[in-house]
């Protein structure tokens, strides 16, 4: 489903060389729900992107679902990203100016595909993520739950085989943040996607089946959260450190 091998990705800040990701090697063969934890810094958020094709690795290769990310043209990458895979980010990203449905509909829109035939989709989506009863409502009048599940069945709308999170509920209160995490996890399961997320935060990790701890731009090991019978919020914090400390 997702394979990275050998990836390095620099960026200069000034007269420095920044090393973001060193040799980093990942890899999913299954669907499900997985997040990518490490201190800030660590290079999860610079893997996300590289995965999604909104930037290009110095060295390596990436693989999602058989197409090779690190050898996209520009335009396949574009077409990539608006049909293959869906992502969403800590901002909501929405259209003030569109309702919730139209907001789904937007990549749509931009691909000048028939809205009326994916309308139908969207709606589907939105009764899924309950918002069916607010799809006439504009970003203004949603609460940060709300506009972030509307971003999350625009990521859906073409029934992408991957889903990529970036701090999906850094804006979010934690019991919105809870509902988030739980739909994720739900969506991999029903619909059987691969939903990676990266975060920073234990409690949504306990959301996750694997979570994938980086640390100076490696990858340090990856924790099995239904070990044990399930792991808790501290034993997940509890091998994150083992990890992060053994880095060190």
């Amino acid at each position: 489903m997702i394979r990275c091998v050998g990836v390095h990705k620099s960026f200069a800040i000034g007269d420095r060389k920044v090393h973001a990701l060193r040799g980093l090697d990942l890899e999913i063969t299954e669907s499900g729900f997985y997040g990518i934890m490490g201190r800030s810094g660590c290079g999860k958020s610079t893997l996300l992107h590289l995965m999604a094709a909104m930037d290009r690795p110095d060295s390596g290769e990436i693989f999602v679902s058989g197409k090779p990310v690190h050898a996209l043209s520009e335009r396949d990458a574009t077409m990539y990203r608006r049909r293959d895979i869906g992502v969403v980010f800590q901002a909501f990203n929405l259209i003030p100016t569109m309702n919730a449905l139209e907001n789904v509909l937007l990549p749509g829109l931009l691909g000048g595909d028939n809205t009326k035939e994916l309308a139908k989709r969207g709606m589907e989506l939105l009764d899924l993520l309950g918002l069916d009863d607010r799809s006439t409502h504009r970003p203004e009048a949603l609460s940060g739950g709300e506009q972030q599940r509307v971003a999350i069945a625009r990521a859906l709308l073409y029934k992408p085989a991957v889903v990529f999170a970036d701090e999906p509920t850094g804006n979010l209160d934690s019991q919105s943040s809870n509902l988030v995490w739980a739909l994720l996890a739900r969506i991999a399961d029903e619909q059987q996607i691969t939903v990676v997320m990266v975060t920073h935060e234990i409690e949504a990790a306990k959301h996750c089946s694997k979570v994938f701890v980086m640390a100076d731009g490696t990858m340090r090991g990856v924790i099995d959260t239904n070990e044990e019978g399930g792991l808790d919020a501290g034993g997940i914090a509890t091998r994150t450190q083992h990890l992060l400390g053994a880095s060190e």
